[in-house]
């Protein structure tokens, strides 16, 4: 698996932020939120063009994630037009699919926010909660 991580630190680099959703712009991919029914969100790269579709439905933090999931798409994956992100799919044992999930929990939980969260009395949870990262891919993060 490539080194999700060191990327990571070089986007939030270059663009002063870990916001999916600003990354995304500024990297001139286009948002499209609308009712997607049971999909979550899925990446399409159509003519040079890259854009990511979000489940208006679904809440604000899941929202971020599905974000950042996306995008890990558009970078990683730049001309894979993926497979929607259902519900059922969300854990997917998929190569791509757990590359998405894992540049997404990297961005969304990079160490510097780890670190602030040290000497308090919460989890790697209730930080994940925090930061819109379903708990159930807190196991992805490399700490």
């Amino acid at each position: 698996m490539r080194d999700i991580k060191k990327t990571i630190v070089s986007l939030m680099k270059r663009h002063g932020t870990n916001d999916p959703f600003r990354i995304a712009i500024e990297r001139n991919i286009i948002l499209r939120f609308e009712d997607l029914k049971a999909t979550y969100g899925y990446f399409l790269h159509s003519n040079r063009m890259k854009f990511i579709h979000i489940n208006n439905k679904l809440d604000e933090s899941f929202q971020r994630f599905v974000c950042a999931h996306e995008l890990g798409h558009a970078i990683l994956h730049p001309r894979v037009s993926t497979p929607f992100l259902r519900a059922h799919t969300l854990f997917s044992v998929d190569k791509i699919e757990i590359e998405a999930n894992t540049f997404a929990v990297e961005l969304l939980l990079p160490d510097e926010i780890i670190s602030q969260y040290k000497n308090t009395d919460m989890t790697i949870y209730d930080v994940a909660k925090l930061h819109s990262v379903p708990k159930e891919l807190v196991h992805l993060k490399k700490i």
